[in-house]
């Protein structure tokens, strides 16, 4: 199938789960236990009705928006998303890549298989670091000094991963550290024959912002079990604070979902949150985002800037967390499905579906700028309606 016959985020669903063996697929798409957290953030959205307004002139709709200072041509970026190498190698640069060429953030994950350095070679003004707190906090405070070093603009700290999930997905195919493959992973593998010649010829994908850090001579799955023990349950905000000490440009904690936590951090001098259950692959039974975004915005209202991700699968839904408050979305496999599936090319076309849905809803709606949105939500109430009597 071309790119040409991909006309949504399902049909690029579609296409990588065909191209890719279902280990890495299913890394990918799973969730964690009974997995109920990945239809609640993709149906938390379908809640939601938007209301449209007629006889409106819609010629022009403006979908730039300003974050930290900087305006993007679009109100969203892609997401952090670890091990993307292990789908088509060199994956994390083709998304940081399809960013800068449409004018959007990209975050690198702090398990990316491309290093800090090299992002700042191929995306300086548009890319991020996301970190993992490690455990040893001298590792931590050496890959903050190397994305300063680097001249990246903005550090994101996640903030949701005290212990590694249970991930049963992944545990059935073997997919842990060490690896456990079964004779069915195995033969599965042989029958995507051009996802298996990559991986022979390029290997088990290295770590590589984590590679100085781990013993001498070290192999990529030695990195890789190593980064595993290293997950940090004693993060703590002091360490926040420190963190917030050492990073002299925009900072971003990742994985707030308690009203709470997102105003201790608005106290700490943190310049934004990215409200995330992680893609619901942390707590199962965590609510959606989108369904806690009202009650965190009316905790910390203009005091940081609020962002959001998880369940985003067409222009529709980011119209959505913007009617409801939200000031920039991010999203993670929409893009991983089009990199895995068609390279650098398939992470823009994605970007352009979402660019293109979300025009096409402004114009349907009446809607001209994204500061409109929140005039457009379905009502609870009759008495709702007199917020806009215009």
């Amino acid at each position: 199938m071309g790119l040409d016959r991909i006309i949504n985020v399902e049909d690029m669903h579609q296409l990588a789960k065909k191209r890719l063996p279902k280990i890495a697929f299913d890394f990918i798409e799973g969730g964690v236990e009974d997995e109920h957290g990945l239809d609640r953030n993709e149906s938390a959205y379908r809640q939601h009705n938007l209301v449209p307004r007629y006889m409106v002139d819609v010629s022009n709709i403006n979908q730039k928006t300003t974050l930290f200072g900087r305006e993007y041509d679009s109100p969203f970026g892609i997401s952090p998303t670890g091990a993307a190498a292990l789908f088509r190698p060199g994956a994390d640069m083709m998304l940081a890549a399809a960013a800068r060429d449409a004018n959007i953030p990209f975050i690198m994950s702090g398990a990316s298989t491309a290093s800090i350095e090299e992002l700042a070679e191929v995306a300086p003004d548009h890319g991020w670091y996301q970190m993992y707190t490690a455990k040893d906090k001298s590792i931590s405070e050496d890959m903050i000094r190397r994305a300063d070093a680097a001249g990246l603009s903005t550090l994101v700290v996640t903030v949701d991963v005290p212990v590694r999930p249970r991930r049963e997905r992944n545990l059935r195919n073997g997919f842990t550290r060490p690896l456990k493959l079964t004779m069915a992973t195995r033969l599965d593998a042989l029958c995507h024959p051009g996802w298996l010649i990559r991986y022979l010829k390029n290997g088990t994908p290295l770590i590589s912002n984590w590679a100085k850090y781990a013993p001498k001579g070290a192999s990529a799955d030695d990195i890789a079990t190593f980064v595993t023990q290293q997950t940090a349950a004693t993060l703590t905000w002091s360490d926040i604070e420190r963190f917030r000490e050492l990073w002299p440009r925009k900072f971003v904690l990742k994985g707030i979902m308690h009203p709470q936590d997102a105003l201790r951090a608005a106290e700490l001098g943190v310049d934004g949150i990215m409200v995330s259950n992680h893609g619901a692959r942390q707590l199962d039974r965590a609510p959606a985002p989108l369904d806690v975004l009202p009650a965190i915005q009316a905790e910390v209202g203009d005091r940081m800037t609020l962002m959001m991700d998880g369940g985003i699968r067409r222009g529709a839904d980011i119209v959505t967390a913007f009617a409801l408050g939200v000031q920039f979305i991010f999203m993670g496999r929409p893009t991983l499905y089009g990199a895995a599936a068609a390279g650098k090319a398939g992470a823009s076309h994605v970007i352009g579906i979402l660019r293109n849905e979300i025009e096409t809803n402004m114009r349907q709606m009446g809607c001209t700028s994204l500061d409109q949105l929140p005039e457009f939500l379905m009502w609870d109430e009759p008495e709702d309606l007199r917020r806009n009597k215009n």
